[in-house]
């Protein structure tokens, strides 16, 4: 059994666009339609609802059936499924999908997808076959069967001009060059750029919760190394690190050579055109054999670049809280620092003041979302409250190397006893730094066109997410 198909949702739960169903009743998608709508009706919040619903036998006949659906900015997509088919492969394709839609669209959205109808539709028919199953997923491939939307293609279709046909006949190739006709289904034949270069991303996240005494309880840090390659001709590359003990459950893109990785473990392939991610992976700082069936999870504890001091008082009718929060780098500053306490049903008439520690600083009074004036240090800091969600949000732009931050403030509650989460979530970047200290050693670009020099270049980026408790 297969995929049934795809529907696309408006943030109002109307349909946008669908696949074809050539093997269900016309009724069939409108039920799973029907059957996410209640469900997200019934919840107290969107992100509530179960990702895979159950949609009921719409006669005595046929048979129960279930709707995978994921949210994506404005839309909801859809992926009904009947039979015996796990929904990770459901969840799968559709990520798939929207991955290809964004190399297509840029921003997948409700008005991109209703600009380019017929370009949605299109991909509907190549990435999914009449059996539910997928068909051609890699966006090379894909460029060669439906053009992507641009102002050419938009003014070529308005005078007549078959311009598909006329990228597909290879053109000014001088071979044939044309869909499927690549022996590699991830790149093109016949590409050439007159400025060579490939640039590799380490992009690592770190996921912590920590208790009120400041221990971590879990921490786990998942990287990618994310690719962009402009590379002509069919080069081959290969890159090998440092420190590959550092890697655990690895995931490879279709174009690493396997046996070469899990012999050498180097990265041995012929690129895709373009951007893609080249190998996912879990960091572990402490290797484990191969044969043990200790949880890669366990093992990626990292040092947090950051601790926060939190003194809360709770009274009748509010409280008053004091929140510190200290960078533990001395060389890397923390930027885009977000910092969110829930607050409780009824909260209300926040004031806060935000002051800086170390390092110079300024100091807010209260009375509102206000800019922080630090001298040219460091400026930006503001607070705000989400009414609606009841989340006290801090915002500072730049953490400065062992500098420190505080927030003070109170608030009120028309409830009888406050009730505020006892957390701080705390999302965070980091330029240039990995938590893994994953290493290049070695970069190759051989079997080139002319024997061209690529520029190379490899760069780290971190983010994380940390959930402190009080």
């Amino acid at each position: 059994m297969g995929l049934d198909g795809i529907i696309i949702l408006d943030n109002n739960g109307r349909p946008i666009i669908q696949s074809g169903f050539r093997s269900s009743t016309t009724a069939y998608p409108l039920l799973h339609i029907d059957a996410v709508n209640n469900a997200i009706q019934k919840a107290e919040r969107s992100v509530d609802v179960d990702a895979v619903v159950y949609v009921a036998p719409y006669s005595g006949t046929s048979a129960s059936t279930a709707c995978c659906h994921v949210e994506v900015g404005d839309m909801r997509f859809l992926c009904p499924v009947s039979g015996d088919v796990d929904p990770l492969f459901a969840f799968a394709f559709l990520q798939t999908f929207i991955d290809v839609l964004r190399e297509y669209l840029g921003t997948v959205s409700a008005a991109t997808v209703k600009d380019n109808f017929d370009i949605v539709y299109q991909l509907f028919e190549e990435t999914l076959d009449a059996g539910g199953h997928p068909l051609t997923t890699y966006s090379n491939a894909l460029r060669d069967i439906v053009i992507p939307p641009s102002l050419l293609n938009k003014l070529l279709s308005v005078t007549g001009t078959n311009f598909n046909s006329t990228i597909n006949s290879g053109f000014g190739a001088g071979a044939a060059v044309g869909p499927f006709s690549s022996p590699l289904p991830w790149r093109k034949t016949g590409v050439r750029y007159s400025n060579n270069e490939v640039y590799f991303d380490i992009v690592e996240e770190l996921k912590a919760i920590v208790n009120k005494h400041g221990t971590v309880m879990f921490s786990n840090v998942r990287g990618r190394i994310e690719t962009n390659a402009k590379l002509t001709g069919t080069p081959d590359c290969s890159v090998s690190f440092s420190n590959p003990q550092v890697l655990s459950d690895c995931a490879l893109h279709p174009c690493v050579r396997l046996q070469r990785w899990n012999r050498d473990k180097i990265l041995s392939f012929v690129p895709p055109d373009g951007r893609f991610t080249l190998m996912d992976y879990t960091y572990s700082s402490s290797p484990v054999p191969s044969q043990s069936h200790v949880h890669a999870l366990a093992r990626g504890n990292v040092a947090l670049p950051f601790v926060i001091k939190a003194n809360v008082e709770l009274e009748d009718t509010g409280g008053s809280f004091d929140v510190t929060l200290t960078s533990r780098y001395s060389t890397h500053a923390l930027e885009n620092v977000i910092a969110e306490m829930h607050l409780g049903t009824g909260a209300g008439g926040i004031r806060c003041s935000v002051s800086r520690g170390s390092g110079g600083g300024g100091f807010i009074n209260a009375g509102g979302s206000r800019k922080l004036d630090t001298s040219g240090t460091s400026s930006g800091a503001s607070w705000s409250f989400d009414s609606k969600r009841m989340v006290l949000r801090w915002e500072i732009p730049i953490v400065s190397p062992s500098s420190s931050w505080s927030l003070h403030g109170s608030f009120s509650t028309s409830n009888r006893v406050p009730r505020p989460s006892h957390a701080i979530r705390v999302q965070f970047d980091i330029s240039s730094h990995t938590y893994s200290a994953l290493k290049v050693d070695q970069l190759k670009v051989t079997n080139t066109k002319d024997s061209y020099k690529p520029y190379k270049g490899v760069r780290g980026k971190s983010s994380g997410i940390v959930e402190w408790r009080w």
